[in-house]
């Protein structure tokens, strides 16, 4: 573009839309795209310094070398029936027509003429993958061009190849012009028209809006250059239509339709990019989707194991302390019944009485709150094993339907990451459930419980079993208040001392009860509360690698899908200002 026919506002709107594609380009870069599509983002953007580009595309022996020769009113370029032109071939103006083959895949010719101090034009390999290079090369370039020359031939008018091409050209946002050449083989006028109307109504579909479109005989354009009068000069180029499409290109296309073109044209470019990446990020959303449900059913199984430990493990403790609370109503009554005046003949007989307060109260109390227990410990045992059963479950039915659903298709490295974690989580499940030793597991609950208990204040002894502990505790809490020591004095004294001795018994009683319960009670609550704090971190600790994962990659898609919106919005911005300024 040549910068000293600009305004100032056009001016700083080219210093922002190139600042523009280059934040299209750092934030695009962000993803695994094709590499080939960030280059001709890149490309494109460089183009808004070059001059107007026009870029010549068709299949081979569509007659593009002779378009552009006819167009040029030189004989620049080679023709010929075979694919000739195997590089990609830049014309530009020069003082004297010269040749520079750059690379293999790329040659600049330049040449002495008006129209190329205004532009540049590239004649492009053939589309057809007769000659696949030929299309890569073709395909790389058409990002760069700012009006695209479609070339068909009236002979074989748009294949379905070059309508597959058409919509390529069309999806870098490039402005598009149709060129129907060798008109000269087709019989007459009508037949002009025919395919005229053929390819305009086959394209119109895909271009969205009736193209603009030139019939033209190259052929009979290079026959007017060796004339040998100017009539008939003139007819045979009426007759080319070359003059049509050539004042198009320099009359229609005026300086600021051409600054319209070349601005919008890499802002097209970078949209088609954009599309790809949104598609990427679209997939990426769709592909987490299986890994997101099994996080959340991996947590929700911890939330539920959660909720039902605690929910449970109240109830369970509840049923001991109840048996401690009939273990105290019967030594009440036991009390009322044996401290009385009229049984005050065998108060003197302190084994017999504590064989019975043994065989009424005590019962079978140690072996009740014992079984109470060590139920508990099943229980917490048995949920542990069951949720870690659950997750290897989620865990190997997710890895099945992975393995299920293949279908070839390359995975991203966010999903490759999970894969591999979510093998290596698995691995680690089913080695602990295929190594949990249930009954093991019990066994050290019991011991750590037992233990915990027989620390407490209240007991002086070795881990010998709970139902031990228990018993001794429970008749420490009963013989250590009756006072049947004293039945001399009872004897004695039996009016007056015997109903406050009963009272007293009764009321130390309460009290060494209460103590019993609350440091038994306490102690239970307490380790069974540490016991599923550690089952939960425990499980919590081999899933979250995983879970934590999902959620990261949930968080980067979401943000990438904020990012491509807002890049979106910021394209669309760029466009909608450049009428502004022409």
């Amino acid at each position: 573009m040549r910068q000293t026919l600009l305004t100032n506002d056009q001016m700083l709107h080219l210093q922002r839309e190139k600042e523009v594609l280059n934040e299209a380009l750092i934030r695009l870069s962000a993803f695994e795209l094709p590499q080939e599509a960030l280059s001709a983002l890149e490309k494109a953007a460089r183009q808004l310094d070059e001059l107007f580009l026009i870029v010549v595309v068709g299949e081979f022996n569509s007659g593009k070398s002779a378009l552009i020769n006819a167009l040029l009113g030189e004989r620049v370029l080679k023709e010929g029936v075979t694919p000739t032109t195997a590089r990609v071939t830049l014309v530009r103006w020069g003082e004297k027509p010269g040749e520079q083959i750059v690379d293999e895949g790329f040659a600049i010719f330049t040449y002495p003429l008006e129209m190329l101090k205004e532009l540049n034009i590239v004649d492009s390999p053939g589309t057809n993958a007769i000659i696949r290079q030929h299309e890569i090369l073709t395909n790389e370039y058409v990002p760069r061009s700012d009006l695209v020359l479609f070339t068909t031939s009236s002979d074989r008018p748009l294949t379905e190849s070059e309508r597959l091409f058409l919509e390529k050209i069309l999806s870098w946002g490039k402005k598009i012009v149709l060129v129907v050449n060798k008109a000269d083989i087709l019989e007459n006028q009508e037949a002009v028209e025919e395919v005229r109307a053929f390819v305009s109504a086959n394209t119109a579909g895909i271009l969205g809006a009736e193209p603009e479109l030139f019939v033209v005989s190259a052929k009979q354009a290079q026959k007017a250059l060796l004339a040998d009068t100017q009539e008939q000069k003139a007819a045979l180029r009426a007759e080319s239509g070359m003059d049509a499409l050539e004042t198009y290109i320099t009359e229609t296309l005026d300086d600021r339709a051409r600054l319209g073109l070349k601005l919008n044209s890499p802002l097209g470019v970078a949209e088609n990019v954009l599309r790809q990446a949104q598609e990427l990020n679209h997939a990426q959303a769709k592909e987490l989707e299986a890994d997101s449900q099994l996080a959340a059913d991996l947590e929700g199984m911890l939330g539920t194991y959660n909720k039902a430990l605690q929910s449970e493990t109240a109830p369970r403790l509840a049923e001991v302390e109840n048996v401690l609370q009939r273990f105290e109503t019967r030594g009440q009554d036991f009390f009322d019944n044996t401290l009385r005046l009229t049984n005050i003949a065998n108060l003197t007989k302190s084994e017999k009485i504590k064989a019975k307060f043994e065989q009424e109260v005590m019962a079978d109390v140690p072996q009740e709150i014992d079984e109470k227990v060590r139920a508990m410990i099943d229980w917490l045992v048995d949920k542990d094993l069951n949720v870690w059963y659950q997750v290897m479950g989620a865990l190997e039915r997710r890895q099945a339907a992975a393995r299920a659903n293949l279908d070839g298709s390359h995975l991203s490295a966010q999903a490759e990451r999970r894969k591999d974690l979510m093998e290596s989580v698995g691995h680690t499940i089913r080695g602990i459930v295929n190594s949990y030793n249930r009954k093991k597991e019990a066994e050290d609950l019991s011991a750590f419980v037992e233990g915990a208990v027989a620390q407490t204040a209240l007991f002086e002894v070795g881990a010998v079993g709970l139902g031990a502990l228990v018993a001794t505790a429970l008749f420490s809490s009963a013989m250590d208040v009756t006072g049947i020591v004293a039945a001399g004095t009872l004897a004695i004294l039996g009016l007056f001392v015997i109903p406050y001795k009963r009272k007293q018994v009764k009321q130390n009683f309460k009290v060494k009860m209460e103590e019993l319960r609350t440091n038994l009670m306490s102690t239970l609550s307490s380790t069974f509360t540490r016991e599923s704090g550690l089952a939960i971190r425990r499980l919590n600790d081999k899933i979250s690698p995983y879970t934590a994962e999902v959620r990261a990659d949930q968080e980067k898609i979401s943000s990438d899908a904020r990012s491509l919106s807002e890049l979106e919005s910021l394209l669309k911005e760029t466009r909608d200002a450049i009428p502004k300024v022409l």
